[in-house]
């Protein structure tokens, strides 16, 4: 198994290992500079900033997928992307322990999707939890996901909340942590 597999099993891994520093920051190396220089593309060079995406995310953005510059990802070979996602400016991912999103998803500008978390009693000690996203979420500015959350088909979460706990299909939560204020009709 690889180092991401085992994550994803529940391993907790000491970031001083040798297998995870061959995998883990070989990837992180990776996605660093392709992020570096996707972040330094003319933004008019939208053409190029699609090829660049397509290479950092292995193929996935397409069908109308789209993330504006400047962004960074951690470890792109971790996440997962639907058809028509879109995120704004200023995305941060750290994806070491899987994120999954699925169609539609719309992020607005500054969202942080944080799989990760250490043990207290050894901070070189990482575990993670997989974030998902499901069909036409709508994440807002400053939205910070956190480690084993799921937001579910058709969720609102207002601006700068953070989401601690499942969102269920269909909700608007919003604060700090993200709770439930209103159901939307399904139409």
């Amino acid at each position: 198994m690889t180092v991401f597999e085992e994550l994803r099993a529940g391993k907790s891994y000491d970031i001083r290992d040798e297998k995870y520093q061959r995998e883990a920051h070989g990837e992180m190396k990776r996605c660093r500079h392709l992020c570096w220089q996707i972040n330094s593309t003319d933004p008019s060079d939208t053409q190029k900033i699609i090829e660049l995406e397509n290479e950092l995310l292995n193929g996935q953005m397409k069908d109308g997928c789209f993330f504006t510059p400047p962004f960074q990802v951690d470890l792109a070979c971790c996440l997962r992307i639907g058809k028509n996602v879109f995120a704004n400016h200023g995305l941060t991912v750290m994806s070491l322990g899987g994120i999954t999103i699925e169609d539609g998803v719309m992020l607005g500008p500054e969202v942080g999707l944080f799989t990760v978390n250490h043990e207290p009693n050894n901070i070189r000690v990482v575990k993670t939890k997989e974030i998902r996203i499901k069909k036409n979420a709508w994440i807002g500015a400053r939205v910070n996901i956190l480690p084993g959350v799921t937001i579910g088909e058709n969720a609102i979460v207002g601006t700068g909340s953070i989401v601690t706990k499942d969102i269920p299909d269909h909700a608007v939560a919003v604060g700090n942590p993200a709770r439930i204020v209103k159901m939307i009709e399904k139409k």
